[in-house]
């Protein structure tokens, strides 16, 4: 099932328009170049829809999850690679920036179990940080929308 479509809506916005747009400090990356280099990555016959860099960081947007790529280490060699589907999310925290050097933080809650209706559901959480310029309201309600829909979808 693909459950992330660019031409789906969440509240009368558009996911493809939201994301595009969302994440200013980043620099879009095309999805042939992304492709080439994270490739190894995706499942059979999963396409990336959209991605961003931030420095040696990349996240990427398929139909179906959110891939994190996190370079480590002084050369960047090491690699750490985390998906989070898009629809196990539940829950979505935001934290702004206050005065000083705090950055905003937005946080997304997901479920990790294979049975989301099993009786010991098992959770995890993602943090992401931006500076704290970076707005992260329209990105918070995006998920927070999508959040919303999963809970009504594995509650019912």
């Amino acid at each position: 099932m693909r459950y992330f479509s660019l031409n789906q809506t969440t509240g009368g916005i558009s996911i493809a328009n939201l994301f595009g747009g969302l994440f200013g400090n980043y620099s879009e990356v095309t999805a042939e170049e992304l492709k080439q280099q994270y490739g190894g990555y995706l499942m059979p016959d999963e396409k990336i829809q959209m991605g961003f860099k931030l420095v040696r960081d990349t996240f990427i947007l398929t139909e179906e999850r959110l891939i994190l790529i996190d370079h480590q280490g002084v050369t960047g060699k090491k690699t750490r690679v985390a998906s989070i589907h898009l629809d196990s999310i539940y829950e979505v925290t935001m934290e702004t920036g206050g005065t000083g050097f705090d950055d905003s933080e937005l946080t997304i809650h997901y479920i990790t179990s294979p049975y989301y209706k099993a009786n010991n559901v098992q959770v995890a959480a993602y943090k992401f940080e931006f500076g704290k310029k970076f707005n992260l309201q329209p990105l918070y309600s995006a998920l927070i929308s999508l959040a919303h829909h999963n809970r009504k979808r594995i509650n019912g």
